[in-house]
């Protein structure tokens, strides 16, 4: 098994790769969130991360997710994000510790997130999930068809739809990565012309530890990022 651990100088390496793409695409550090991609590793990982200043971690397996938050949850101001498919079942689970989640792409599993969020009296912030790459083993929805999901999205008062979020294609090929940022933009474009409220779609939930420099060229607003902060993740027995 791996051994996970926040390196010493990993977290300075990624906070100095952000601002140097900040400053290369014009824009200021501040407006860039680091997300630290947590699943699988271990809650002493975590904790250690949280003493480094990390606030924003990343999970997608609701049932860890929430066991870490119960051990951590003299961390007030840690800030847990759900980044992966959540089922209808999970949702009471989930809402028991996120306050973002960033892989919405079913009307179902809004109908269930806002009963539940009403019920709670509370609001949740998400990203709809775009398959900007079109393959077929991504989740999300196919940028075409966004824009009706988003005005579908109106009567789901709880959601607050803070935009859109993608995986890029894992390619070497640079020019394959952009365009699929660049489709993200775009899309983020029309969004902003519509009136698909509630939400004003000004972020962009893209980029991670490979490419996260060009997704900050393109946009991005938080980049999540796990093995350039843990190394790989460890081995999970099933």
């Amino acid at each position: 098994m791996t051994r996970s651990e926040l390196g010493e100088g990993r977290l300075a390496e990624v906070r100095a790769r952000i601002a140097a793409a900040c400053t290369a695409a014009g824009r200021e550090v501040d407006e860039v969130r680091l997300m630290a991609v947590t699943k699988t590793h271990p809650t002493d990982v975590l904790a250690q991360a949280y003493a480094a200043g990390l606030r924003l971690f990343g999970e997608n397996r609701v049932q860890e997710a929430a066991a870490k938050a119960d051990e951590l949850a003299d961390r007030t101001d840690l800030r847990w994000a759900v980044i992966g498919p959540l089922q209808t079942n999970k949702v009471n689970a989930a809402l028991g510790f996120a306050a973002e989640f960033h892989a919405l792409d079913s009307l179902r599993l809004a109908q269930k997130l806002d009963r539940r969020l009403q019920e709670l009296g509370r609001s949740l912030d998400v990203f709809v999930q775009v398959n900007s790459s079109g393959e077929e083993t991504k989740s999300g929805l196919a940028p075409e068809e966004v824009e009706a999901f988003a005005l579908a999205l109106r009567p789901y008062a709880s959601l607050r739809v803070r935009g859109l979020m993608t995986l890029a294609v894992f390619s070497d090929d640079q020019a394959q990565v952009a365009a699929c940022f660049t489709r993200m933009q775009e899309l983020q474009r029309r969004l902003r012309q519509t009136d698909a409220a509630p939400g004003s779609y000004d972020e962009l939930s893209m980029g991670m530890s490979g490419d996260f420099e060009l997704a900050i060229a393109h946009g991005a607003t938080t980049v999540r990022v796990g093995q350039a902060l843990f190394g790989a993740r460890p081995a999970v027995h099933t």
